[in-house]
């Protein structure tokens, strides 16, 4: 699933009994190094290179729903997922959150953090079981200076950021709820779709109304209402809690507004 920055890092707020930081490098790094290699900005690296940033972090479990950093911490370290699963939120002053992302292992999160160091902008909260590498702003500002080549890569993963979340405002502001539940639902096909002997694909991370909802924006009510329309006109299906893409040529015409039969 692509990812957008989220500015932040954990601090000393009184949540280390959900924190076990190891400050050594990781175990198993060729472990590691496999899913590193999976991330746009840090798979381009050098195997020198890529030892070099391997010396440079440290790793951090999280407890399933244990959080990752909260909004308006400073951002002041970058974050690899290497197992497990990272979900990005925000909220506003009167308790209602948002769903962000989705993140898996070979993501990175806080990559503007990183560069300006302000606070964070969402919170991170482990969905399941987590291990992440962290390197300090401290020891990658350096890195960066060392190796040009990286700063010039990251500038291009950070203008992509910039073009998603100008597309998720867009979309905010301009469509439906339906359309936007459609691009919502291709874009975890995308990432989540698994194809099944009889046709169809089966997105293979349960997502719930209330999750979408809060992908979007919405009520469960407005994504209720959503989904059974989609399930009447056979887009979509459920199995065992699990959604089924079952016409993807109909989800794609909602999410373009296009007519279909």
């Amino acid at each position: 699933m692509a990812a957008i920055d989220y500015n932040g890092s954990p601090t000393g707020s009184g949540r280390e009994t959900v924190r076990v930081q190891e400050r050594q490098r990781p175990s198993g790094p060729a472990a590691a190094v496999a899913v590193l290699r999976r991330n746009r900005l840090l798979g381009e690296l050098t195997d020198a290179e890529m030892d070099e940033l391997l010396g440079l972090g440290r790793m951090q479990r999280f407890d399933n729903q244990a959080p990752v950093f909260a909004k308006g911490e400073p951002g002041d370290c970058l974050f690899a997922i290497l197992k497990g699963q990272i979900g990005i939120h925000t909220s506003s002053p009167d308790g209602k959150t948002m769903m962000l992302n989705i993140l898996d292992a070979g993501d990175v999160l806080g990559e503007i953090a990183i560069i300006d160091g302000r606070e964070r902008t969402a919170g991170a909260i482990a969905l399941r079981p987590s291990e992440l590498f962290r390197i300090d702003r401290a020891d990658f500002l350096p890195f960066l200076e060392r190796h040009p080549r990286l700063a010039i890569r990251m500038m291009q993963v950070l203008c992509e950021r910039l073009r998603w979340v100008s597309e998720n405002i867009e979309d905010a502001i301009f469509l439906d709820v339906p359309r936007r539940l459609a691009k919502r639902l291709l874009l975890l096909a995308d990432a989540y779709g698994q194809p099944l002997p009889a046709g169809g694909l089966r997105i293979t991370e349960p997502i719930s109304q209330e999750g979408l909802a809060n992908m979007l924006g919405v009520t469960r009510e407005m994504v209720n209402k959503s989904l059974k329309a989609l399930k009447t006109s056979k887009a979509i299906a459920y199995a065992k809690g699990f959604i089924i893409i079952t016409d993807l040529s109909i989800l794609r015409d909602i999410a373009e507004d296009a007519p279909h039969s």
